[in-house]
């Protein structure tokens, strides 16, 4: 285990099948984060393409200054264990999540890394795939829109103002990384993240990012299930992941709420009056423990 802060930086960058990407990527890490202080930890999450190949290559590179780490995961166990793996193993002071499949820019994460050093108030600060000011190209209306209305469900649950809950882009300070416990192993990841992170109290920047959305041809793999998974990562994170105290004030209050809105409408009217106030006793639950 490597000591505490050896590094100043440490870039976390799980790989599933990213063989054609991979060379422009190391070309960037040079570009950008060739530097003695920064390690960078590669993630192969149960590649059956060239992806060990390629990155065990770049070890061998004359003018590479960093630290080079590969994690080498037998199966594919999803993005959120490979990234707890690289995290696990990191020691700089300052840690960035950077997905391989060149959809993000490492010349943005060179930017949040300047801003989070420059003010010792910041401790993490996402990257926005919405936010004015870059170059953008998504391919999918839908995958937007949802990804938009986790941010808009997250914000309500947990009373935050963010954009894009979902970008894979981050950079987070040491004292984030050793508060946070995180658990979810697939895409789900970034939810567990910023919850984790908010029910910490640690304040979450948001800076605008480029983007350049890949098709499915091009090796994107996020998919409608996954989609569908994130409204339960939501409810868990918000609802499940609390104490016992909390767990049972949920129950007894979204239960008596929802008999107080069964006698209200008629029909379909009654079934969503029940719904609504399903809901409603859950934020009270949550709120004020009514136990």
């Amino acid at each position: 285990m490597l000591q505490e802060n050896k590094f100043e930086l440490s870039v976390i960058i799980p790989v599933f099948n990213e063989e054609r990407y991979l060379d422009k990527l190391f070309e960037q890490i040079l570009n950008y984060f060739n530097d003695e202080n920064v390690e960078v930890i590669f993630i192969n999450d149960g590649s059956i393409d060239r992806s060990k190949e390629i990155i065990e290559n770049f070890k061998n590179t004359k003018n590479k200054k960093f630290s080079l780490d590969l994690i080498n995961l037998n199966k594919n166990l999803g993005k959120g264990k490979a990234v707890r793996e690289g995290i696990n193993k990191s020691s700089g002071q300052y840690v960035i999540l950077q997905d391989a499949d060149l959809e993000l820019d490492l010349k943005d994460a060179k930017e949040l890394l300047s801003i989070i050093k420059s003010n010792d108030e910041i401790k993490c600060i996402f990257g926005s795939r919405y936010l004015s000011g870059k170059l953008k190209k998504h391919n999918y209306f839908y995958n937007e829109l949802f990804g938009k209305i986790n941010s808009f469900i997250f914000n309500i649950f947990f009373g935050q103002s963010l954009s894009d809950i979902h970008c894979g882009l981050k950079i987070l300070h040491r004292d984030v990384i050793d508060n946070i416990k995180l658990s979810i192993n697939d895409f789900g990841l970034e939810i567990d993240i910023a919850s984790q992170i908010v029910r910490n109290n640690f304040f979450i920047y948001e800076f605008g990012v480029s983007y350049y959305s890949r098709t499915s041809d091009e090796g994107k793999k996020i998919t409608w299930i996954d989609g569908i998974k994130s409204y339960y990562y939501l409810f868990k994170v918000r609802f499940l992941d609390n104490p016992i105290s909390t767990k049972i004030s949920l129950i007894y209050s979204s239960i008596y709420m929802t008999y107080v809105g069964s006698y209200f409408g008629m029909g379909l009217g009654k079934t969503l009056f029940m719904i609504v106030f399903f809901i409603m006793g859950l934020i009270i639950g949550l709120k004020n423990k009514l136990l």
